[in-house]
């Protein structure tokens, strides 16, 4: 009997498994429904694992909360104590282990959390966060930076843009220049040549040219101006008795006179395209630019004409001779008076070309300015409005 005693005793108490768990979690099911029957005795559940049962009464079996014992440890206790022999090996006492539901854990973290702490931090580990990038916002400049600021943000808001402003220079600077190229080449034409012919009061020629003659010949001239012809153009005219019409300084004079013609017209057809360009810009980028632009051009144009028509009559020859000498070398634009450009194109015919190209520019800056005069109505304001402007001004 002595002998059967230890050994039964030795059966009853199987050597503990070490606990091998770390993850700090057990294999209980999310719900009670689900976990598997207690196993009765010193039976092992079929995963090999120790069993978690009910812990045993009394003081051996008492543990703190959220603490258990392991079912193997309780089972070789009763047997001891059923037979009456004291085990070989002495137990060793309770572990702590993971509770035995989620509700067990939430207590247990419960517990453990200090007072005070987030609730939606609860089971994490403290993380330091670092500042979000926007939280300098957060923080009011001083109220110097503030004003400037607003001071700025005010002045970038009222500020107009710079292109539509050069474009309404450029156009006003333009439209003098193109109605004064308009009107020289008006001039330079066979229909102003019959015009001045035949007027009354034009002074005929003192050496046979008659009407006639003047209008042949004087056409040629005026042709070789506009056409690309070289100067045989005008060199290989012979008159009547067989000699030839124009002298050789004639000649260079007139291709001299056609460079600075040639040269006149390319720049008016360049600016009018370039007041075409700006005037297309300004109707779709600034509201009433077309206008305010070809007003001030007119009011440019008429301060130019009026300056220029006042230089010209207070005197012709000297007004004349400095035109010459800005576009001529000294001692190529003058002539006798039996030479046929002096005989074609008189002093008269010169003061008369001067009027009418004044009139025409002088014209076309009068109706220009009343077209674009910035009446309430062009200007978009109602009647009250600009009445309240004028009371506030």
């Amino acid at each position: 009997m002595k002998d059967e005693t230890p050994a039964r005793a030795k059966s009853a108490d199987p050597q503990q498994e070490p606990h091998l768990d770390t993850s700090g979690d057990t294999d209980e099911p999310a719900f009670s429904w689900l976990s598997p029957a207690e196993p009765t005795g010193n039976k092992k559940p079929a995963t090999g694992k120790p069993a978690t049962g009910t812990p045993a009464a009394g003081p051996s079996a008492a543990a703190k909360p959220g603490q258990t014992t392991t079912g193997t440890a309780a089972a070789g206790a009763a047997a001891a104590t059923a037979t009456g022999a004291i085990p070989a090996t002495p137990a060793t006492p309770a572990t702590p282990s993971q509770p035995d539901s989620r509700a067990g854990r939430k207590a247990a973290a419960a517990a453990v959390e200090p007072s005070g702490a987030d609730p939606s931090a609860r089971g994490t580990s403290p993380v330091f966060k670092e500042p979000l990038p926007t939280s300098a916002l957060q923080v009011r400049p001083p109220d110097e930076e503030v004003e400037r600021r607003n001071a700025q943000r005010e002045s970038a808001a009222n500020a107009k843009p710079v292109l539509p402003r050069v474009m309404q220079v450029l156009l006003a600077v333009f439209y003098p220049l193109t109605l004064l190229i308009l009107a020289v080449r008006a001039v330079t034409s066979p229909l102003f040549l019959w015009v001045e012919y035949n007027r009354p009061g034009f002074p005929g020629d003192g050496y046979g040219f008659s009407t006639d003659d003047r209008m042949t010949y004087g056409s040629y001239a005026v042709d070789y101006l506009s056409n690309w012809s070289g100067p045989r153009y005008l060199g290989d005219l012979m008159h009547r008795s067989g000699d030839k019409l124009f002298k050789d300084g004639e000649v260079s004079h007139m291709a001299d006179v056609k460079v600075v013609i040639l040269s006149t017209f390319g720049a008016g057809v360049l600016l009018l395209v370039l007041a075409l360009i700006a005037i297309l810009y300004l109707r779709k980028r600034s509201h009433g630019g077309v206008r305010r632009a070809l007003f001030a051009g007119s009011l440019a144009t008429l301060a130019l004409i009026l300056g220029l028509g006042t230089l010209a009559a207070l005197g012709w020859q000297q007004f004349f001779t400095e035109f010459h000498r800005i576009f001529f070398a000294a001692g190529t634009w003058t002539f006798s008076l039996d030479d046929t450009l002096i005989r074609l194109f008189p002093g008269q015919f010169w003061i008369d070309a001067g009027i009418v190209i004044g009139a025409l520019v002088l014209v076309a800056a009068v109706v220009t300015l009343v077209l674009t005069w910035p009446t309430r109505r062009r200007r978009g304001l109602a009647p009250n409005e600009s009445a309240a402007t004028a009371n506030q001004a």
